[in-house]
């Protein structure tokens, strides 16, 4: 096949499916996420039965598949669509981060879940959030781009949403609003925003970042103090530290700087002996020492069955155990090149709101999925995120393959720009969102 009917072929592939290179990665994900995670789920399959995890997995897995496949072929265009994703999606966002805060279910000394279908579902709002504030920011600053740039106006709702967020977050712990951030940097370029803007907005963040701190350690103290005043009064003569040590508590204060102290003296761990504060750490190194190179092989694993949730927060190590550093630097290229073909994506949208959506969604899935290969091998304190489509987890498997969906919707809309039998963007969609892209370059072949 000559080199123009393998541009052709690719292209026909691309306006009746979506870009080819995210399908790729996307079905890659889905392989490395059914073998991996049920490697990885020794501890489940002693409590639950050989194949209950895979099943779980595969059952989550289906449902994103069938809403990739349904929002790939969804015009973004379409107003109905817009407003489901923008603001509909900020309003359960919110509802639900709020009920979370306050009634929320205790995982690991965190308020995260709440409970939909007792035993079968549960729903961690903090996943939808990471959707959600790709879909407002694009919406914010779409709307506010003026002369090539994003007015005043729009970069104070954008620090209004992220700070908004950011605080009905607090309780799930500070990674999130990190990775909110990240977002919005990320978004702030492709959206033409200057460099001093930027550095402002990201000062406003460093500030709010410490203020949150602030104010969840005081809380933090207050709660400790109450739980201790309460337990005393409800069983007088037995040690506090033994009551405090027997049922799960929010304060984190304590949790936080023992993660970060550790994460500080890091390179001395292996003089340390494993406790239940530090085995974490302690064992997912072991297991990414024990893969070396090129791993001990699928399914060989020695250190799923001691590592805790080795199915989610430290399921890279588990990756690099088995499938080594040759193992561990494909999947982190995998994510890598989904945020390269976005910004290919981008180079062709002649408006600045799908190149918001594509460039905002590939950012969300890049950047959690750095930010847990990171924690697994030890470059940030220990915190839980997913990586995401691979780690075992309802929501955020939903959540991922709906950020998917999105970018081939985008991927496909762009392609048939100058289709005869399917024309697009030539007509605004609503009223103040048909602004051009500032960043776009239209070179030839660009689907090569």
């Amino acid at each position: 096949m000559s080199p123009n009917e393998k541009t052709k072929k690719y292209t026909e592939i691309s306006q009746k499916y979506g870009d080819p290179w995210i399908w790729g990665i996307y079905i890659m994900l889905l392989i490395i996420s059914i073998v991996e995670s049920y490697s990885a789920s020794s501890r489940e399959i002693a409590a639950q039965g050989i194949y209950m995890p895979i099943i779980k997995q595969c059952i989550f897995l289906g449902c994103g598949a069938v809403a990739v496949f349904w929002l790939q072929r969804l015009d973004y265009n379409k107003p109905l669509f817009l407003y489901l994703m923008i603001p509909g999606l900020a309003v359960i966002t919110v509802i639900s981060l709020i009920y979370v805060m306050f009634f929320g279910e205790l995982i690991n000394g965190a308020r995260r879940a709440m409970t939909i279908i007792p035993g079968v579902l549960t729903l961690q709002p903090a996943e939808l959030a990471k959707l959600s504030i790709v879909t407002l920011l694009s919406y914010i600053f779409a709307k506010s781009q003026k002369n090539q740039d994003i007015s005043n106006s729009g970069l104070i709702w954008a620090a209004v949403a992220v700070a908004f967020y950011g605080a009905l977050m607090i309780k799930s712990g500070l990674t999130n609003t990190l990775l909110l951030i990240a977002i919005s940097g990320s978004m702030l370029l492709i959206g033409g925003a200057r460099l001093k803007k930027i550095g402002i907005l990201m000062v406003f963040f460093g500030i709010l970042m410490g203020c949150l701190y602030i104010i969840k350690s005081n809380n933090d103290k207050k709660t400790g103090a109450m739980q201790e005043v309460q337990m005393v009064e409800n069983a007088p003569g037995v040690v506090v530290e033994e009551m405090s040590n027997a049922a799960p508590s929010e304060n984190r204060e304590g949790t936080w700087k023992n993660r970060l102290k550790r994460w500080w003296h890091s390179d001395s761990l292996v003089y340390y002996p494993i406790t239940p504060q530090n085995q974490q750490e302690m064992f997912s190194r072991m297991a990414q020492a024990h893969g070396g190179p090129l791993g001990c092989g699928i399914g060989k694993s020695r250190e799923c069955s001691r590592l805790p949730l080795a199915f989610s927060d430290y399921i890279y190590s588990i990756i690099v155990e088995e499938t080594g550093l040759v193992g561990g630097i494909f999947v982190l290229l995998l994510y890598l090149s989904l945020l390269g073909r976005a910004a290919m994506i981008v180079r062709r949208s002649k408006r600045v709101l799908p190149s918001l959506l594509v460039i905002g969604m590939a950012s969300f899935i890049t950047f959690q999925a750095l930010f847990h290969m990171a924690i697994n091998v030890g470059v940030f304190p220990v915190s839980g995120q997913p990586l995401p489509l691979i780690s075992k987890g309802g929501t955020s498997i939903i959540v991922i393959s709906v950020a998917f969906g999105v970018m081939l919707s985008v991927s496909r809309t762009i392609a048939n720009y100058g289709n005869k039998k399917n024309k697009v963007e030539d007509t605004p969609i609503i009223e103040g969102l048909d602004a051009e892209n500032p960043t776009e370059i239209p070179p030839k072949n660009v689907w090569k």
